[in-house]
């Protein structure tokens, strides 16, 4: 698909604009990533798997998308925010925008109009560029704000979708505080940009590749170098066949560290009314 049909809007044929604040925001935070070689250290290359988990497959893959997208799952509301405040954390937006986008994605998967990530219209699209020419549907607040009623009405997740930049601040001062510049590095700006681009190939590469256990309407797959890179979330035809089942990865070999997660939740008492695969699906 060509550049020029990618900055038009299908339904309507309206233009697309760059966002230039949203090309120089991404582009600086990759360009500091960059310099991580002269900070090196392993105990900094640590805290990038550590954050990458926690912020990763606890805030997004478990808080962002099972828990508060589909609701696959149940915890107390202190453990709910929690969770949802890790998510915020990623750098991925607030959890009404998060959980909106992914809603639509889902009512209208693979639409070149509708998804706000739509695969059809090409990798690049999918990956990256439907943040840097954003549509008023998925953007703004008053508009995508509809697909969320749920958060929209509590006033924490209110305050976390405004805020969620400013919490970088104080994770940047604790990783100054325990490891200088190295951690900074490696903890912010190596984290965001290895975990934002772990995310986005859920959007792209697995709606293009990866094999098919159920005949889902789109071209979702479930690609195995993708769940590993997400915790999880890249067995992606499993989830559009039953979006709501709590556990991605079905087979035995089909590993899904964010389940384990929530298998420790239920094995504490604090994970209940888990949404398990339909037993006639896994015969």
């Amino acid at each position: 698909m060509s550049l020029d049909s990618i900055k038009t809007a299908p339904e309507n044929g309206e233009s697309l604009k760059l966002s230039w604040p949203s090309v120089v925001f991404f582009g600086v935070i990759h360009a500091i990533a960059l310099s991580a070689p002269w900070f090196f250290s392993w105990s900094a290359l640590g805290v990038t798997i550590f954050l990458h988990w926690l912020f990763g497959s606890i805030g997004i893959c478990l808080g962002y998308h099972r828990l508060l997208t589909h609701r696959s799952l149940q915890v107390p509301k202190p453990v709910e925010y929690a969770i949802a405040l890790l998510g915020a954390l990623a750098l991925q937006g607030g959890p009404i925008f998060w959980v909106a986008g992914h809603r639509q994605h889902h009512l209208h998967t693979e639409d070149v109009d509708k998804d706000p990530y739509s695969a059809r219209r090409g990798f690049w699209w999918s990956h990256m560029l439907w943040i840097f020419y954003p549509r008023q549907e998925f953007f703004a607040y008053e508009k995508y704000k509809q697909y969320a009623p749920d958060l929209v009405r509590d006033p924490f997740y209110r305050w976390l979708n405004n805020n969620f930049l400013l919490l970088q601040i104080p994770v940047g001062i604790l990783l100054y505080i325990l490891g200088g510049w190295p951690f900074v590095i490696y903890g912010v700006f190596v984290r965001a940009v290895v975990l934002w681009h772990s995310t986005w190939l859920i959007n792209s590469a697995t709606h293009m590749a990866g094999y098919r256990t159920f005949e889902s309407n789109d071209n979702s797959g479930n690609l195995w170098w993708a769940a590993i890179l997400t915790y999880g979330e890249g067995w992606h035809n499993n989830h559009h066949a039953y979006p709501n089942v709590a556990k991605a990865g079905w087979k035995w070999w089909e590993l899904d560290m964010t389940w384990w997660a929530i298998q420790v939740l239920q094995l504490l008492g604090i994970a209940r009314k888990v949404i398990m695969p339909p037993e006639t699906a896994t015969e």
